[in-house]
C-alpha cells in the first residue's frame, strides 16, 4: 500500500504542504525492510532552527571546491554563520576539533586537500564535531571515488549529493557526468536508505525535489529555483548551510530538513526578483540575510 505523505510544493505565494502518494514507506536496506515514516514539514521547527543558527553564530570549516569558496562563504555569512576555509594538511584536523561543524566537498581536489580532508574527518569524529560529506562526481572519477569511500568510513553526520552520486556511493553501478546527475531522485531512494543503514548518516538527495532520509524517517522538499543550476556553487553552498544547521540543533534529520527548506525558500524568493543568474546570486544572499521567522512560517503552510 502506498501511503499519503506530506511534501512541499511551489505556489504563486510560496511553499505549501500537499500530499503525495508516489512513494512507499517500505524500503529494502541491506537484508531488512525498514519502514520510514513520511515526516511533514513543521514550519515553527524550521523557523526555530534557523533562529538557533543565527543565535549561535556557528564556526563552519569548509574544505571545498576552489571554484565556489566565495559563494559558500557568503551564503554562510548571510545566514548568520562564520565561515573558515581551513583546508591544508596539519591545520585542517586541528581546526575541525574546535569548529562548530565541517563541510568536506570533493569538487576540486588540489594539492594536499585529500589528506587534509582525512585529517578533518578523523578529528571531527573524534571530537564529536558534526560534519557533512558532499562526494562531488563520485563514481565518475577514480581518485575522488576512492577518497569518498575512505571518508564514508569516518562516520559523516550527513551525506549530501545528487542522485547519481548517492547511487554510486552506495555501490550501485551508474553512469555519471561530473556534477550532473543521470538518474532522478526517485531512483536513488533505495540507495539513500542503504547508505543511511550502513553509516547512520542522514542522507540528502538533491534534485528538483529533495529527499531527506533518516533512521525510520523521510521528508520530501520542493521549492527552490532552476536558476540554482545556472550559477556555480548553488549545491555546494547548500552543503555548507546544512553543516551550519546541524551544529545548532540536536537532531541532524530535522536540521537537514530545515536547511533545505530555508535555502529553497530563499532561492524561490530570489527568482521572483532576479533578471538572470547574476542578479539571482546576489538576490539569494539578500533573501537569506533578510529571512525572518514570520517569513518561514508564512511560506511553509
Amino acid at each position: 500500500m502506498k501511503p499519503v505523505e506530506p511534501a512541499l510544493v511551489r505556489t504563486s505565494e510560496g511553499m505549501s504542504l500537499m500530499t503525495r502518494t508516489s512513494m512507499s514507506t517500505a524500503i529494502a536496506a541491506t537484508t531488512d525492510v525498514v519502514a520510514r515514516i513520511q515526516i511533514p514539514i513543521d514550519a515553527h521547527l524550521v523557523a526555530n532552527i534557523a533562529h538557533q543558527v543565527r543565535q549561535s553564530v556557528p564556526l563552519v570549516q569548509c574544505l571545498t571546491n576552489s571554484v565556489v569558496t566565495g559563494l559558500t562563504a557568503n551564503v554562510l555569512l548571510a545566514s548568520g554563520c562564520s565561515p573558515a576555509m581551513v583546508d591544508i594538511e596539519s591545520e585542517a584536523g586541528e581546526f575541525a576539533a574546535v569548529a562548530s561543524a565541517v563541510l568536506l566537498n570533493l569538487g576540486t581536489l588540489g594539492g594536499g586537500q585529500p589528506q587534509a580532508m582525512r585529517e578533518a574527518a578523523r578529528a571531527a569524529t573524534e571530537h564529536c564535531t558534526p560534519w557533512v560529506l558532499d562526494p562531488v562526481a563520485v563514481g565518475a572519477l577514480s581518485i575522488r571515488t576512492k577518497l569518498a569511500h575512505e571518508l564514508l568510513e569516518l562516520a559523516p553526520t550527513v551525506i549530501r549529493a545528487n542522485a547519481s552520486e548517492i547511487v554510486a556511493l552506495a555501490g550501485v553501478p551508474v553512469s555519471g557526468r561530473g556534477t550532473d546527475t543521470t538518474i532522478d531522485v526517485e531512483q536513488a531512494r533505495d540507495a539513500a536508505c542503504l547508505l543511511n543503514e550502513r553509516t547512520g548518516a542522514v542522507v540528502a538527495v538533491s534534485g528538483p525535489e529533495d529527499l531527506i532520509i533518516g533512521s525510520h524517517r523521510a521528508s520530501w522538499i520542493s521549492g527552490g529555483s532552476a536558476l540554482l543550476t545556472r550559477m556555480t556553487g548553488g549545491g555546494c553552498a547548500l552543503g555548507a548551510l546544512v553543516a551550519a544547521f546541524i551544529s545548532a540543533h540536536e537532531d541532524p534529520f530535522d536540521a537537514t530538513v530545515a536547511a533545505h527548506v530555508v535555502y529553497g525558500m530563499a532561492a524561490q524568493r530570489a527568482e521572483h526578483i532576479a533578471h538572470g543568474p547574476g542578479s539571482f546570486a546576489v538576490a539569494l544572499l539578500d533573501e537569506l540575510a533578510g529571512m525572518s521567522r514570520d517569513d518561514i512560517v508564512g511560506a511553509v503552510r
